[in-house]
């Protein structure tokens, strides 16, 4: 079955006010930058938006918040960001924080149809707060409930009509548990390539968890840089 649909704004157009959103991406590596710009222009608010960090001030989901798109966010580190923090501040912005690990499987579990599972993350902290635990083997666990979304949006390095998806370095840490937690997920990819291409033991997302599929245009793959940090010349 091919996927591929014609344009980033043809393939985010059915996401309305109030939905939740998976997004992929950890820092701004791997961040589907060219989806979240069609969603910015499709003008949609209230979104409760659930991904390992919300970008930068002027990048990534970065843009949407600086718009009041956003009007819940589940994160494990938000500290790039200050329009973030004055939103939060002035309770113009609901925010959960889970432990990056946490969110990483609840995502993963929501995508198998795990309800839930238990982890000590977060156990004696304000996160167990309310929590449902229980002690294996003389240790305390936190009951975490699994994500589910109306839509992820994700990037790849590379896929196929198939929605069978290939992520670089770290572009991997996030984007396959977002993609595998959307109810109906877009992957915009840097390289399409057609069915049969790519071997099976090159295939991190099986096209299964993959609804649709947007090319990235060859001028809009820019990657950006969270923290630059360099050297002096001559520095030791």
């Amino acid at each position: 079955m091919d996927k591929c649909i014609s344009s980033a704004a043809e393939a985010v157009a059915d996401i309305g006010d109030g939905a939740s959103l998976a997004v992929g991406g950890f820092g701004l590596c791997g961040i589907p930058s060219v989806l979240i710009e069609a969603l910015r222009a499709l003008g949609v608010s209230g979104l409760d938006v659930v991904s390992n960090n919300c970008g930068v001030d002027d990048w990534g989901l970065g843009l949407l918040l600086n718009e009041g798109r956003i009007a819940k966010m589940t994160s494990s580190y938000v500290g790039e960001n200050k329009e973030f923090a004055r939103q939060y501040l002035a309770g113009e912005l609901e925010v959960e924080l889970i432990p990056q690990g946490t969110l990483a499987e609840s995502l993963r579990a929501g995508g198998l149809g795990i309800p839930a599972f238990y982890t000590p993350a977060g156990v004696g902290t304000p996160i167990a707060e309310g929590r449902q635990t229980r002690v294996f083997d003389g240790r305390e666990y936190l009951l975490a409930e699994a994500i589910t979304t109306d839509f992820a949006l994700v990037r790849a390095a590379k896929g196929d009509r198939h929605g069978n998806l290939v992520f670089h370095a770290s572009a991997r840490n996030f984007n396959p548990v977002a993609a595998m937690a959307g109810r109906v997920t877009v992957a915009e990819v840097e390289e399409l390539v057609e069915p049969g291409a790519l071997g099976p033991d090159e295939i991190h997302l099986p096209g299964v968890f993959v609804q649709r599929v947007v090319e990235v245009p060859a001028d809009r793959r820019d990657k950006r840089i969270e923290k630059r940090t360099v050297t002096e010349n001559g520095a030791a």
